[in-house]
């Protein structure tokens, strides 16, 4: 697409919104503007290509296409069908599984399809097979009593969200934490770092039906061919949520023992983060679980969205070229330059470095909480977000972490350099913040006092690292 076309199409969208809705186009306007002078640094973000978003503007929004390809409870679906067959094709070329589906909305119903596929699969219930064969009216009030007794009982071993799991691998307040008696596995108190031999302990003990690998806020590799064979150890099925590095594992740097695809019985992933691609989940297995799978609408999805799939399409399409795998090389790269320039300053991390996207300082060594810190930076024009850290005495919503990533400054082009000056940035901010009191003197959690001459400082500062890395360029809205 020529720099010409990218620009008449964004602006003529606009146009067409603000023929209808000004304040919305503004806000759109001004989310561009926005992302283009932010040091965005959140792990989990990235910027999609104008190829991808312009695929989710179109009139694929306008169909139900309940079913799968081919089998669909809606007449008319025959473009969708094309669509939905590239996206997964696509993921199985990238990827090297022999099935996948591309319906999924989010990470978490990508999840929600692998864990009722795996039910499906394991438990022996005839309400079950009734359900999963659409026969759900047809279910007694004794099927439905046997069905939330069997499936509810059903047993779960995953990464505690402190140790840097994710809330849907069993933490409490999430559906995964009310459809399965859970248990978690940590790290290492003096290494931050998964102990596979403790994990194989805890399977012994507890003998899930599911052991989860993958993370939110782990920054090293995980040896998936260990962790397969702790599952195999006590005939569990393992799933692998490779949601945030998934891009590493399509460009080839997570390879082996470190590429989850050869070795888990199910994986799932979201297509943004690493993939850089629309906002949606995915799921990939093998073919024992590929029917099952394919019925995650209507049992668990609504309506798929055939206008993410196209974008989803074009994203894996773009993920399939030889230039991603350098893009996924220079993740890590600048992930690992950020990490050295932090602890040259001085900062604490988990694991004490990254061996992919992301890295984690522990901001309890500047006297401050996450949430503190979180805010101060935002303030000084760096975006992050709080994370828990292993053995966290703040909690999981004021935090003693921060997490930050390098796929979205990746995709911008800056490099080693601009990730030692950001940490530069990054600690100048944090050692110059202290903590504030609340209404009656007491510490605050959450107040924090920063030199505004401070934050606008490194805002220019922020501002000036990225100018020769624009984003967009070929996007002028006028």
């Amino acid at each position: 697409m020529s720099r010409n076309a990218e620009s008449t199409a964004f602006r003529s969208a606009l146009e067409v919104v603000r023929g209808v809705e000004p304040r919305v186009a503004d806000a759109i306007a001004a989310e561009l503007a926005d992302q283009r002078e932010s040091l965005k640094l959140i792990a989990s973000e990235n910027y999609a290509s104008p190829a991808t978003l312009l695929a989710m503007g179109n009139w694929f929004s306008d169909k139900y296409a309940e079913g799968t390809v081919g089998r669909r409870f809606y007449a008319g679906c025959q473009n969708v069908d094309t669509v939905e067959a590239l996206a997964a094709e696509h993921a199985r070329e990238l990827f090297g599984a022999s099935h996948a589906y591309v319906q999924p909305h989010s990470g978490i119903d990508a999840n929600l399809v692998a864990f009722w596929a795996i039910l499906a699969d394991r438990v022996e219930s005839p309400a079950l097979r009734k359900a999963q064969a659409r026969q759900v009216n047809d279910l007694t009030e004794a099927d439905w009593f046997a069905l939330r007794r069997e499936l509810g009982n059903q047993r779960m071993l995953g990464m505690s969200l402190d140790a840097g799991g994710h809330l849907t691998h069993g933490f409490r307040p999430n559906i995964s934490g009310k459809m399965f008696d859970q248990r978690s596995y940590g790290t290492d108190p003096a290494t931050g770092l998964i102990d596979y031999d403790r994990v194989a302990v805890a399977a012994r003990e507890f003998k899930p039906l599911i052991l989860v690998a993958g993370y939110s806020a782990y920054p090293r590799k995980v040896n998936f061919r260990i962790m397969r064979e702790i599952a195999d150890s006590v005939g569990a099925t393992f799933m692998v949520d490779m949601a945030h590095f998934a891009g590493l594992v399509a460009g080839k740097v997570f390879t082996g023992d470190f590429d989850p695809v050869p070795h888990a019985h199910i994986v799932t992933t979201t297509t943004h983060k690493s993939l850089r691609g629309p906002r949606g989940g995915m799921v990939l297995c093998g073919p024992e679980l590929a029917d099952q799978v394919d019925r995650g609408c209507p049992m668990v999805l609504g309506g798929p969205l055939p206008h993410v799939m196209a974008a989803k399409a074009v994203a894996l399409a773009e993920a399939r070229r030889p230039d991603f795998a350098d893009y996924a090389q220079r993740i890590v790269d600048n992930a690992q330059a950020l990490a050295d320039g932090l602890l040259r300053r001085g900062a604490t991390l988990v694991t004490g470095g990254t061996d992919n996207h992301l890295v984690l300082i522990d901001v309890s060594g500047y006297g401050l909480t996450g949430r503190q810190a979180e805010q101060a930076l935002l303030d000084s024009g760096i975006v992050t977000n709080r994370n828990s850290v292993p053995q966290d005495p703040n909690g999981a919503w004021y935090t003693s972490g921060i997490r930050i990533g390098t796929p979205a400054l990746t995709t911008r082009g800056l490099g080693a350099a601009e990730m030692d000056a950001t940490a530069e940035l990054i600690h100048t901010v944090l050692s110059q913040t202290t903590p504030g009191t609340g209404p009656d003197g007491a510490p605050s959690k959450a107040k924090y006092v920063l030199d505004p001459a401070v934050a606008e400082s490194v805002g220019k500062q922020a501002a000036d690292l990225l100018t020769p890395f624009p984003l967009y360029p070929a996007v002028d809205l006028g």
